[in-house]
């Protein structure tokens, strides 16, 4: 098939050939970069890693500069301090004892003791205690109080009569680590004086009563008898050992 020399066009058997100005032009054009793959997803865990490395060889560190005592002791600076101003104590006598104590009791009493006024509501005043009290006392014969001629031996030296006063009861020692208050209601009021001043006598007179009824309750234990029986078999274990062959143990009434 006949071309025209003056058609100059391309076709499928004779593609456009290109030219100095379109090869120009084209490399002219920017290319467009590739897309950047995924991360390797083992990257931030390593730099967690690498982190926490750090963080640990930094505290090992500074551990072991401060066990060589290089640098001061980091302390606490709100932390709860206790401070003692209590003076010596002060010897004020000394009393020399010649008791034999024989028996000891325990004792525990609860006292329930209520403060109020007539016709005044007790959300007002009142003042009701729960104290639960524990304490000992101690039955002892007092070998000082021994008269003259309290002691009598046989003319033939195997037996012996021994007159002791009759035993009696100590004084009433409160277990403050055993003994607590229960429970405590107060008044309104109450509660208002115990801000401006309040008692500071208030739980002792509790403790009083707690102690006057531990007394009552050791008088009529039988305490005394258990104290006059336990002396009565220390004595002739003692005087039966230095060849006595009968001891006699009397008391005289109080």
């Amino acid at each position: 098939m006949a071309r025209d020399g003056d058609i100059n066009e391309p076709t499928r058997e004779f593609p456009e050939y290109p030219t100095g100005e379109s090869l120009r032009a084209r490399s002219d054009v920017p290319s467009d970069p590739r897309p950047a793959g995924p991360a390797s997803p083992g990257a931030p865990a390593r730099g967690l890693l690498w982190v926490l490395g750090a963080a640990a060889l930094a505290v090992v560190v500074l551990l072991g500069v401060q066990a060589t005592g290089l640098l001061p002791d980091f302390r606490n600076p709100f932390a709860k301090e206790q401070t003692d101003r209590s003076q010596p104590p002060l010897l004020k006598s000394i009393r020399d004892l010649s008791r034999y104590v024989a028996a000891e009791g325990n004792f525990q009493v609860v006292v329930d003791v209520q403060k109020d006024r007539r016709n005044v509501p007790d959300f007002l005043l009142n003042e009701r205690t729960l104290f639960v009290g524990a304490g000992r006392i101690e039955a002892y014969v007092d070998f000082a109080k021994i008269a003259d001629g309290a002691v009598v031996v046989s003319d033939d030296g195997k037996s012996v009569e021994i007159k002791l006063p009759a035993p009696q009861l100590g004084e009433t020692d409160l277990d403050m680590d055993k003994s607590y208050v229960f429970a405590e209601q107060r008044g309104l009021i109450n509660r208002l004086n115990d801000l401006v001043g309040g008692d500071p006598n208030r739980q002792q007179q509790v403790y009083q009563l707690a102690e006057d009824r531990i007394t009552a309750a050791a008088r009529d234990s039988g305490l005394t008898a258990r104290a006059e029986e336990n002396t009565r078999k220390m004595l002739e274990g003692l005087l039966r050992s230095l060849g006595y062959e009968k001891v006699t143990v009397t008391y005289t009434a109080t």
